[in-house]
């Protein structure tokens, strides 16, 4: 019987006791390509465990770049000065000046004032280094994290230091007008037309904001103008009316308007004292308000008011202080047009005439300028002396 016949006649479940064959598979080109994929992957794995490669496996592009032959000596000594260069664009993006855009709640007028690009930027302001401005008196200032403020030393203080000369005297024994002319600092031509085109008497205020507010400054006192440093306060109206960055609010703590202060203080120096920038509801606020002239007081200041609110504080909180304080009688220029400036003149006159002392404020538009200059022009012949603030406050103290 045949081997086939046997495998048949077995019975089902018993052995036949013989070998079967084994059968080989050929070597096909499929079991090659599985040999050949499990080499890479065992490779490619290798890699992943024993190579630093930071990328992981991610595509890389190298790109190519002419290098300019440079002697060994040549590049060690440039090697510092080119890591400062590629540096300089991101410090200067940093120290970009922005533009903020001032809202007049009464009026609806905007008005687009550039900052300085550390304006509310502490960390820059930290490491920005001090500076003072030229005839800046040195024992006045006193460094902040923000930059030099003014301050009280050797029995100086920067109200009678960088006060205007004026004739005491005479101011004394007859009718007295100062005239405070604000908003400057943000514009540099209406600024330098009221440094040049009204004479020194004229107290000027400056606010902290504008591209160079120091220069501007400096040209001002090397004028003879004493000047002020207007400092932004809430307004009833706030948001809507937005005095600008740093503005004093009645919602921050004292420590938190204080540090807003000397924001605002290290601008400019050589300031013979601060006025309200806006700030209706501020003055007002005696809580929030006491502060605030407790320092300016402390530091050696004056403190204009600007008449805007007849129920601000200033006045009774000044006095407390012994601080020199006056309040603005009129706003010059609050119809600005060439007959009611005029007009308000008038009465400013009639005022000082009446009471021997008047004080008015106006802004630095072209009109006011020019009936201003005009005014001042004839004033004396009337009788009346136009004096700086400083003096007009020192009267009103005596008086």
């Amino acid at each position: 019987m045949t081997e086939t016949a046997d495998e048949l006649s077995t019975p089902l479940g018993q052995d036949t006791k013989r070998k079967k064959r084994r059968f080989r598979l050929p070597f096909t080109a499929m079991q090659a390509l599985a040999v050949l994929l499990g080499l890479f992957l065992v490779g490619f794995a290798s890699i992943a465990l024993f190579t630093d490669n930071p990328f992981g496996g991610e595509p890389v592009a190298h790109v190519a770049m002419r290098k300019t032959p440079v002697s060994d000596e040549k590049a060690t000594a440039a090697g510092p000065a080119e890591q400062a260069a590629k540096s300089a664009p991101k410090q200067a993006a940093a120290g970009e000046n922005k533009t903020v855009t001032i809202i007049d709640g009464s009026s609806g007028k905007r008005q687009d004032v550039v900052i300085g690009g550390d304006a509310g930027n502490n960390n820059d302001a930290e490491t920005a280094p001090a500076t003072a401005m030229a005839g800046i008196d040195p024992r006045l200032l006193e460094k902040s994290r923000y930059g030099m403020i003014p301050v009280v030393a050797d029995g100086l203080k920067p109200f009678t230091v960088y006060a205007a000369d004026a004739d005491r005297a005479k101011a004394a024994k007859m009718p007295v007008v100062a005239i405070v002319v604000g908003g400057l600092g943000v514009g540099a031509a209406k600024t330098v037309d009221a440094i040049m085109k009204l004479p020194p008497a004229v107290t000027l205020a400056f606010t902290p904001y504008g591209a160079d507010p120091t220069k501007l400054a400096e040209r001002a006192r090397a004028q003879r103008h004493e000047i002020l440093l207007q400092v932004p306060m809430e307004p009833f109206d706030y948001p809507d009316n937005d005095p600008g960055p740093q503005t004093l609010l009645t919602t921050l703590s004292p420590e938190q308007n204080i540090d807003r202060l000397y924001w605002h203080m290290s601008r400019i120096q050589g300031y013979a004292g601060i006025a309200n920038f806006m700030g209706a509801r501020f003055v007002a606020t005696d809580a929030v308000m006491q502060p605030i002239i407790r320092e300016a007081a402390k530091r050696g200041l004056g403190y204009l008011d600007d008449g805007s609110t007849p129920r601000s504080a200033a006045p009774a909180l000044a006095a407390g202080q012994a601080m020199p304080f006056t309040k603005a009688d009129f706003t010059i220029d609050a119809v600005p047009t060439s007959a009611e400036i005029d007009r308000t003149l008038l009465k400013l006159e009639t005022l000082a005439k009446e009471r021997g002392l008047a004080v008015g404020v106006a802004s630095a538009l072209p009109i006011s300028i020019e009936r201003l200059a005009a005014w001042i022009k004839t004033l004396e012949t009337r009788g009346i002396l136009l004096v700086p603030l400083t003096t007009a406050m020192l009267k009103s103290k005596s008086g």
